[in-house]
């Protein structure tokens, strides 16, 4: 029989392990939320770290920055464009749907934009944004309308994703696959090259679902293969020139 101490210690470390496998994200192991109905937060991540879907969308950036150059729109912001583009950016422009904002230099919505002139950016980084938009087709043909002869948009789409309550909740129109966004993408760019991929796996899913960010997950498993689902989509567009894809 082991003496009372040494079974009072074991109990002990027995109760610290329960602790950490319950925890939220003050304590030692926050994984342990994935057994609750609610999220840890609904702001995706942003109040406590990198959200994970934003793990992913900077690094398919980071792998398709040759492509933001020349004249670049961005939406809502050009954190971005300024961060990938670096040098190889002429000028940045901002397109925003709140004329409040005092940095945009355009004012409008995707599915409506017939204010701004045909072919006049080089690239296009549209992050995220997509799925706050009812008229789909009508944004893409107007990012293809937008963009000179062989230029590119540099798009990714959530797949599975919260759902912020107040702030985007009653305008989050669509969840995307891989298959949907080839099929539009190829619609809206006639002629163009498409390259559609699916980031992220089911680990870096359900941390996301949970509000865990990227900081609180092991990155070696949130890059694994093996896993894959339809969890961040990353999408390239380019529009032909004159009926041809420009190399």
């Amino acid at each position: 029989m082991q003496p009372i101490h040494t079974l009072g210690r074991a109990f002990s470390d027995y109760l610290a392990y329960r602790r950490r496998r319950t925890t939220g994200p003050q304590g030692d192991n926050p994984l342990g939320q994935l057994r609750s109905t609610v999220p840890v937060t609904r702001a995706f991540g942003f109040d406590r770290g990198k959200p994970v879907d934003r793990f992913f969308v900077e690094r398919y950036l980071a792998a398709k920055s040759d492509l933001i150059r020349g004249r670049v729109l961005e939406i809502g912001d050009n954190e971005y464009t300024l961060t990938y583009g670096g040098a190889k950016v002429t000028q940045s422009d901002i397109l925003h749907i709140d004329e409040k904002n005092p940095k945009a230099t355009f004012i409008g919505d995707l599915s409506d934009c017939g204010h701004i002139p045909d072919a006049l950016f080089d690239s296009i980084v549209l992050t995220q944004t997509l799925q706050m938009i009812y008229d789909t087709r009508a944004a893409l043909a107007t990012l293809h309308r937008l963009l000179v002869p062989g230029g590119s948009l540099i798009a990714t789409f959530p797949g599975l994703s919260q759902i912020s309550d107040d702030d985007w909740g009653p305008s989050w129109h669509w969840g995307w696959s891989r298959g949907q966004a080839e099929s539009l993408l190829r619609v809206a760019f006639p002629a163009g090259g498409i390259e559609v991929e699916a980031l992220g796996n089911r680990y870096a899913a359900v941390g996301f679902l949970h509000g865990l960010v990227a900081e609180e997950l092991e990155e070696e498993r949130l890059l694994a293969g093996g896993g894959a689902c339809a969890f961040v989509l990353g999408a390239t567009a380019k529009r032909a020139v004159g009926g041809q894809l420009q190399p």
